[in-house]
């Protein structure tokens, strides 16, 4: 049973470690100062907690705070004593640390004002190469010192300054500080300018901080070191586990979130998530905070975001921009993805239950076997992210008068990330394609590689399809087959047919392989197993396993009539409810010769494979003719392969073939 510590007092607790804490209720507790260092904390319950410093470390910190603001007025007031050096010093010494102290400090504030703090420590820096130039020039090692010392100082102080004005939030004891050392200044007798000086690099420093806290890029090494430096005694989850823990509406000021995972875990109205110390996690960026606190993300742009594990859920996303971004097991439930750039997009193990992609362009997106699409709802979507060059998105389906319905996007789209895709281009060898898929199915036999199609694109490049089984490394698959083919390609016509010796199956691929470059598209029977490859049937250069070449393509009204012909001579089912082949097979035929999508190309080799099915029904029972008939119905599908989800072919071929399949006992 889940341990339940839910609106109790846990300040200061120690939890470091500890395993039995998942699934815990945590909710509306008072965890200050807690220590979760490497606790198991899936599933837990952290909704409303108050999170932070103890009071005790709290005070410690603005006691340090209160030190550093006096430590930097001080420095600021040494700055305006050495600038007094310019209007009353006597000797060339006195002068010139006047004027090069005056020089260092304006280019100090402009370069922290344009360039950020970083850039500004080169000045400091330079102070004492400056120093070290004085020395030999004066030979007065006090003056260097003095020089390189308190310009370094200058820095120095507006960095102390700012932290504690970020750390712990303490402006005003800053500015009463350092207007406390001016004041003694002018009580000395030195003048108003030291005072004025002081007062500047107050300002200063108050800037530095403000942007630091408006989180300006140029500051991020003040915001560090003030965060880190007010996070310390504060409540730490460093390297626990939250994953599918619950934020919502805790205050998280200065806790610590190093090296924890965070997959899926919840940050709706989370408080002051911007004063955590987030390490490396996604909690760093700015903007991933603010959209997991508001679950607003509109038109923004995350692109290359490392967002693995972020939970979205219900968040709007509209047009925003992931290209390239790794959304990896994040929870993306009826997230709002509408008009969506997931180009390049990587969403592997990605829960989408739920979400609406209408319009998204899903361009080379890294969907895979186990990203979630059950109950998308997806009217159309774009393939290809427009450009000048080529402005077409390619819309699905291509009828802008259509749309899917509910269920058809996943239909649609499950095909594209159960395959290997390998594509070639810059020429392509057919007998080293060959040679390379049956070596990868050799070396991998529980990848279970099974060619699907075969699509020709462009003049002289072709993407070879394979179907896998769950679970295999694609990534490492391809890159193994491209190493070996691009190995094989190098060598010589004689060199690969000493590697092939006679093997049938190297020679049916390679023929294959050899046709497809010369027609659009075809495909491969379904079980066309690399370790049996020898059941392909290669029948010449036109016709690959029963498909029609692009010379054997006869009049549709012809082939039809064949297809009838042969129906006629099935017998009729036995059973008026329960159709036969002959039955269903003329169902096919009218959907196939009525469909508005396929080419007069495509239906003539669609009919053919029908034909095919009819003369194999004669004796359903034949090994032969159940081989045939299973050719004939892998051809079918790859034929249909592409189509409008919506389309009345695809929805008779769905209702179809698996019936006719069963009756030739392929079931």
């Amino acid at each position: 049973m889940a341990l339940d510590f839910s609106g109790q007092n846990l300040r200061g607790r120690n939890f470091k470690g500890r395993k039995d804490l998942v699934g815990a209720n945590f909710s509306y507790a008072d965890i200050r100062g807690a220590n979760f260092i490497n606790a198991n904390l899936t599933g837990t319950n952290f909704s409303h907690v108050k999170a932070g410093l103890q009071r005790r470390w709290a005070i410690f910190l603005v006691l340090v705070s209160w030190l550093l603001s006096g430590l930097s007025g001080l420095i600021w007031y040494l700055n305006g004593y050495l600038l007094l050096l310019i209007f009353e010093g006597s000797l060339l010494r006195n002068q010139f640390m006047g004027w090069t102290t005056l020089i260092l400090l304006i280019a100090f504030f402009f370069v922290t004002i344009r360039q950020g703090v970083s850039a500004s420590l080169g000045v400091v820096a330079g102070a004492v190469t400056v120093g070290a130039s004085v020395t030999v020039f004066l030979g007065d090692t006090f003056g260097a010192g003095s020089v390189a010392g308190v310009v370094a100082g200058a820095g120095a102080g507006g960095l102390i300054a700012a932290v504690a004005r970020v750390g712990a939030g303490v402006a005003a004891f800053v500015t009463a500080f350092i207007t406390a050392f001016a004041i003694a200044g002018v009580k000395a007798g030195a003048n108003t300018f030291v005072g004025a000086v002081a007062l500047a690099g107050m300002l200063l420093s108050i800037y530095i901080g403000w942007k630091a806290m408006k989180e300006d890029e140029k500051y991020s090494l003040i915001r560090n070191i003030a965060i880190a430096f007010a996070a310390t005694g504060g409540t730490s989850f460093r390297g626990a586990d939250l994953t599918n823990a619950d934020f919502t509406q805790a205050t998280l000021k200065s806790t610590d979130f190093r090296n924890t995972i965070l997959i899926c875990s919840r940050w709706h109205q989370a408080k002051m998530l911007d004063r955590v110390r987030p390490g490396l996690t996604y909690l760093q960026n700015s903007q991933v905070r603010q959209l997991l606190v508001t679950g607003q993300g509109q038109d923004k742009n995350f692109d290359g975001q490392k967002l693995r594990g972020i939970n979205l859920q219900k968040a709007n996303l509209a047009d925003a921009s992931f290209i390239g971004a790794d959304l990896s097991e994040a929870n993306l439930q009826d997230a709002d993805l509408s008009r969506a750039k997931l180009k390049q997009t990587q969403l592997d193990g990605t829960d989408l239950t739920g979400a609406t992609l209408t319009g998204a362009y899903i361009e080379d997106w890294g969907i895979t076997n186990t990203t979630k699409l059950h109950g998308v709802r997806c009217e159309y979507v774009f393939m290809r992210l427009p450009t000048k060059v080529d402005p077409d998105p390619l819309r699905k389906p291509d009828n802008k008068q259509e749309i899917f319905a509910d269920g058809d996007f996943a239909d649609f789209i499950k095909p594209i990330f159960d395959t290997l895709d390998l594509y070639h281009n810059q020429g392509v060898d057919p007998r080293a394609v060959a040679i390379a898929f049956k070596n990868l199915a050799e070396k991998h036999p529980e990848a279970e590689l099974e060619i699907v199609a075969m699509e020709k694109r462009g003049d002289d490049k072709i993407l070879l399809r394979a179907k896998t089984a769950a679970g295999s490394d694609k990534s490492q698959l391809s890159a193994e087959y491209f190493d070996d083919y691009n190995q094989l390609k190098a060598l010589s016509q004689s060199q690969q047919l000493l590697l092939v010796e006679k093997d049938k199956r190297i020679i049916s691929l390679e023929n294959m392989v050899d046709t497809a470059l010369k027609q659009p598209k075809f495909y491969t029977q379904g079980d066309t197993n690399m370790s049996d490859i020898s059941g392909i049937n290669i029948e010449g250069s036109s016709n690959v396993s029963g498909i029609a070449g692009n010379n054997s393509i006869a009049n549709l009204g012809t082939i039809s009539g064949n297809v009838s012909i042969a129906l006629n001579q099935l017998p009729d089912a036995t059973d008026a409810e329960k159709p036969g082949i002959k039955e269903l097979l003329s169902q096919l035929q009218d959907a196939i010769i009525q469909s508005t999508y396929l080419s007069e190309e495509d239906k003539a080799e669609a009919l053919e494979q029908v034909n095919s099915l009819a003369e194999a029904g004669k004796s359903p029972q034949e090994p032969t003719k159940q081989k045939t008939a299973k050719t004939a119905i892998t051809m079918l599908k790859g034929i249909f392969t592409g189509l409008p989800a919506i389309a009345s072919l695809v929805e008779a071929g769905n209702k179809l073939l698996p019936a006719i399949a069963k009756l030739f006992g392929l079931g």
